[in-house]
């Protein structure tokens, strides 16, 4: 009997041996926020060509070229991170962002105007400040799980305070619906990471928008219709 007991609890320890050596980073990323943007890229496109075309002032030219790039640095510094980490939320959502980035080509096309990404590879703009930073935030992404995350909302906070003013000086109806598509997508993506921050003990404090802007994103609800 006690020799039965004993083989009993060395299969038990073996099991679970067994179950903790298989756990893998996709394993840990499972016990996060994995968000998937729903974004419908067929309809916003459908409701873009049905806008007029408008003349486009040098604030809108200049908005388009640098928004393009601004949602590839999102797309390009998640895939690194996914790269580094292997957790699910970094390809998730560079999935989302490259959708964004779709979305801006067709006010780009649209209006007849240069894609300044065209065939640059991840990680290379043409703009040298987007350069600049895409390079800082990888290597601070690549220090720690927690970083990565914490980069994630740093970029998220960025591109809704560069959203929200380029929209003072915007006024063409299918700029400002594509980039209020943008800013919700760009919410919803800074609920997912604060909340992985949250989840590994960490904290977030915005660099860009307000706190009360902040505190009103992570406090409400995934928003959905676009």
């Amino acid at each position: 009997m006690k020799n039965s007991a004993k083989n009993i609890g060395k299969l038990f320890l073996l099991a679970v041996s067994l179950f903790l050596f298989s756990c893998t980073k996709e394993d840990v990323s499972d016990q996060v926020d994995n968000y998937t943007d729903n974004f419908n890229y067929t309809s916003l496109e459908a409701q873009i060509k049905s806008l007029p075309k408008e003349p486009l002032n040098t604030a809108e030219l200049a908005s388009l070229s640098f928004m393009r790039e601004e949602e590839k640095l999102a797309k390009d510094v998640y895939i690194s991170l996914y790269n580094k980490w292997g957790v699910k939320i970094f390809t998730n959502i560079s999935a989302s962002e490259l959708t964004h980035m779709n979305t801006v080509l067709l006010l780009l096309n649209k209006y007849g105007l240069t894609d300044p990404v065209g065939s640059n590879p991840v990680g290379v703009f043409r703009d040298t400040s987007l350069q600049q930073l895409y390079n800082q935030l990888v290597a601070k992404g690549n220090t720690s799980i927690l970083e990565a995350y914490i980069v994630g909302a740093t970029i998220e906070d960025l591109d809704l305070f560069d959203l929200k003013n380029q929209l003072i000086n915007i006024d063409n109806q299918d700029i400002r619906l594509v980039y209020e598509m943008l800013m919700k997508g760009s919410r919803n993506h800074l609920r997912s990471f604060y909340k992985n921050i949250l989840k590994v003990g960490g904290s977030y404090t915005p660099q860009f928008i307000s706190q009360a802007e902040f505190d009103a994103i992570v406090n409400s609800g995934m928003e959905t219709g676009y």
